[in-house]
């Protein structure tokens, strides 16, 4: 069976480049090259829509008994822990599969999950579900840099990477206004539901537009194509070996320490900021989940702001910009937990400064350091390996979050109240500790 799957899962075979035409090369070449990009970022997008249905529900499921914050936090880090080790697994095998067929499939289960999730009121089967979950979720961050690296040449690939990188930003903003638009109007089953029937539609869309590697299709590798042969090439070096050397280089480990820390106050801010406004500042949800979008929006900026800053003006190196971003990401967020008085306008404005840092952040610590320091045949298998990092940090912020609320919780005539003082601390510690790591590898380069 698993041999069948993992036939179903593989890339083609190479083709002969079927013309000498460059023209008639270059437009087709460029048809697919838009139809891969459009389909990874805005498909990963709807990633982030079928695995954040959680955070918007929360307060509705918190008044009706469903769950309490300790078993909201259990399966928010069931999902993440999954997702950890799914990231690092799957980004190996996408080195070698038909990404069209693997980022599909992947949305399409995790569809199908929020589905089934609707229509349970069991903590034990919220868990075990939204855990399988965090493994198909994993089906796209690194496919998605894959299909860069296959269809994008070294000089292209930080700003390309930048744009894609918004994705999450887009999904994460669609959940706080999309998701909490349907939860305030139907209740916190469609929370489930709304999510799962949209992503079901756009795994079609991607199994329909995204793309095999270029060679599948008779085209010439990137590197020709674009005559971008800026690193040594690595042709003798098998896939195996090049993964193996991902694993080896000390940077890389200093790099998913950092984004480990990076992600905790990430999915602190994805998976509890709508329960933190509505707890601090008697935000409703619907004014919730509106100021925590503005934190997305300036995502998008951020994101492709990193890219074109680093290749632009650094030479393609981010160690400047990662320093330069990581400082304000910390006075922000600092600035958001911790400023006194409530107006929903200033705390948007914070956000959007910690969104736009963030964005940035994502970019490089995320994964484009790590690739960049790697073999390109092992792309897939750098973001698997920052990606167990980050999600096994974000799955220990759910689990340690959801305790240090509920701990600070009291109840005084039946009504039950939240301190979020000492996971505010967490937070911003994990962002101060983030920043102190990714300068450890300031001078970090690839041995291609």
């Amino acid at each position: 069976m698993l041999k069948n799957i993992f036939s179903f899962f593989k890339t083609g075979s190479d083709k002969d480049v079927f013309t000498d035409n460059k023209d008639e090369i270059r437009k087709i070449y460029e048809q697919k090259r838009w139809s891969v990009f459009l389909s990874i970022t805005l498909g990963y997008a709807f990633f982030y829509v079928a695995r954040l249905s959680l955070s918007v529900t929360k307060k509705p499921m918190l008044d009706e008994g469903i769950l309490t914050n300790t078993e909201m936090g259990l399966m928010g880090s069931a999902l993440l822990f999954t997702y950890a080790f799914g990231r690092l697994t799957n980004g190996f095998i996408s080195d070698r599969s038909n990404i069209k067929k693997f980022m599909s499939i992947g949305i399409l289960v995790s569809a199908f999950i929020n589905l089934v999730l609707g229509f349970n009121n069991l903590f034990i089967f919220f868990l075990i579900l939204w855990g399988i979950n965090g493994w198909f979720q994993s089906m796209g961050s690194a496919p998605s840099m894959v299909s860069i690296s296959q269809w994008f040449s070294n000089k292209e690939r930080g700003t390309r990477y930048g744009i894609w990188n918004t994705s999450h930003s887009i999904g994460t903003g669609l959940t706080f206004i999309f998701t909490a638009w349907v939860v305030s109007s139907f209740g916190w089953r469609w929370g489930f539901w709304g999510p799962g029937l949209l992503c079901i539609v756009i795994g079609i869309l991607m199994y329909i537009f995204l793309q095999d590697r270029p060679q599948t299709y008779g085209l010439p590798p990137v590197a020709e194509y674009k005559n971008d042969h800026t690193a040594i090439p690595s042709s003798t070096e098998s896939v195996s070996a090049a993964q193996l050397e991902v694993i080896k280089n000390p940077a890389v480990w200093i790099l998913g320490l950092s984004s480990a820390c990076m992600y905790v106050t990430r999915y602190a801010i994805n998976n509890w900021g709508i329960l933190y406004l509505q707890e601090t500042k008697a935000y409703s949800l619907v004014q919730a989940g509106t100021v925590l979008s503005a934190y997305p929006v300036l995502g998008v900026v951020g994101a492709i702001a990193s890219g074109y800053v680093s290749d632009r003006f650094f030479n393609s190196k981010r160690n400047v910009p990662v320093l330069i971003f990581g400082i304000i990401q910390i006075i922000s967020i600092i600035l958001f937990l911790f400023a006194p008085g409530i107006n929903p306008w200033i705390d948007a404005f914070y956000l959007s400064v910690f969104g736009f840092a963030l964005g940035a952040m994502l970019c490089y610590l995320g994964g484009l350091m790590a690739v960049d320091i790697c073999s390109k045949k092992a792309a897939g298998a750098a973001m698997g390996f920052i990606g167990i990092f980050s999600y096994l940090g974000a799955a220990l912020q759910d689990f340690v979050s959801g305790y240090l609320i509920d701990k600070g919780a009291s109840t005084v005539n039946n009504v039950t109240t939240y301190n979020f003082e000492m996971a505010a601390y967490f937070w911003v510690g994990a962002s101060i500790l983030s920043l102190i790591l990714a300068v450890c590898v300031w001078n970090a380069k690839s041995k291609e």
